[in-house]
């Protein structure tokens, strides 16, 4: 089948709400900073009408990343759950006006479009609090296996493991990737993922998965170790290839066993670091797609997210494209 895609993801489907936040906020709201939390229609609510001035922007972690992929030129498709809507229909409107194709059947009644509340503190550093809402409600029966065919990669993220269907609908999206011969790839997503969901995260990475995105702190969680080297040594024999981001001493490549250390440029400021690993996904997602050496797919992954964390908002605002390749 000829390959359509270069990127096709699966996720949650969520709109984001960024506000600024001060340490002494989150002190009073319960927020563990830099951490991302579940929390149900009630909390989310008064939790938003505490939160200051902000924006709203269609997020969800794979699919900030296809639209990071559309950004650089590449072609990407992505599957996830919004209700019927509001933010549902915001949702929908962004990620194909991005360039990404999307034709998940939205959920008809019960829950509303899941959103995070994102509270970014001066040091750039964001606390998520996240209502799942109509996400959760992907199944297996929401996976289009011609469009997972039909792409050089299919990519996952590890909050799908919250809920039963969802990750069912995970497993089946593996299963018909692995059987056309794709690549698939997962990102760990969040430390406290990685905690509740340790044992099945494990066994599913080295059972089916071909490349792992995470940070250095989940990847010390999924090894329950604080020796950094240890952890990607060990994440690099569980599968093929790994990239582990490590803010702004760049990030680290573990492929064949070999360890490469991959240094990225200064920005000059960092404003929000929501999206930032969805961002640097994007551009070694794109890169292996169109056949770079992995030590270019990592620089196209820095590019990316050095862009995404010099705003707010967690999807590229300069062609990616353009920030790349301009002569």
């Amino acid at each position: 089948m000829p390959q359509a895609y270069d990127v096709a993801a699966i996720g949650n489907a969520i709109v984001d709400v960024i506000a600024p936040a001060t340490d002494d906020f989150l002190a009073l709201e319960g927020l563990a900073k830099g951490a991302m939390g579940l929390i149900d229609e009630g909390r989310a609510e008064a939790l938003y009408a505490a939160m200051g001035a902000g924006i709203e922007a269609s997020g969800g972690s794979a699919a900030n990343t296809v639209a990071g992929v559309a950004s650089f030129g590449g072609k990407a498709a992505y599957m996830g759950k919004v209700a019927e809507d509001l933010l549902g229909e915001v949702f929908i409107h962004d990620i194909r006006a991005g360039g990404v194709t999307f034709e998940t059947a939205p959920l008809q009644e019960g829950a509303a479009t899941a959103r995070c509340l994102i509270n970014v503190t001066p040091d750039g550093q964001r606390t998520m609090s996240t209502f799942l809402g109509a996400s959760v409600f992907l199944t297996p029966a929401d996976v289009d296996a011609s469009i997972i065919k039909a792409a050089q990669a299919i990519y996952m993220e590890g909050y799908l493991f919250d809920a039963p269907g969802a990750r069912a609908a995970f497993v089946k999206a593996a299963g018909i990737a692995r059987d056309a011969g794709r690549l698939i790839a997962i990102t760990l997503s969040d430390a406290f993922v990685v905690e509740r969901h340790r044992a099945g995260l494990l066994a599913f990475i080295e059972a089916e998965v071909d490349l792992v995105f995470a940070n250095e702190v989940e990847t010390m969680a999924l090894f329950e170790t604080a020796d950094f080297a240890a952890a990607a040594t060990a994440l690099g024999q569980l599968t093929k290839t790994a990239a582990i981001t490590r803010g702004e001493h760049g990030s680290v490549i573990m492929s064949d066993g070999q360890y490469e250390a991959i240094a990225t440029k200064p920005v000059p400021a960092v404003i929000d670091t929501t999206g930032a690993g969805d961002q640097y996904a994007a551009g070694f997602l794109f890169g292996l797609a169109r056949g770079r050496p992995l030590a270019e797919c990592a620089r196209l992954g820095h590019i990316a997210a050095s862009e995404v964390i010099g705003h707010y908002g967690p999807r590229p605002q300069t062609s990616l494209k353009d920030l790349a390749f301009a002569a």
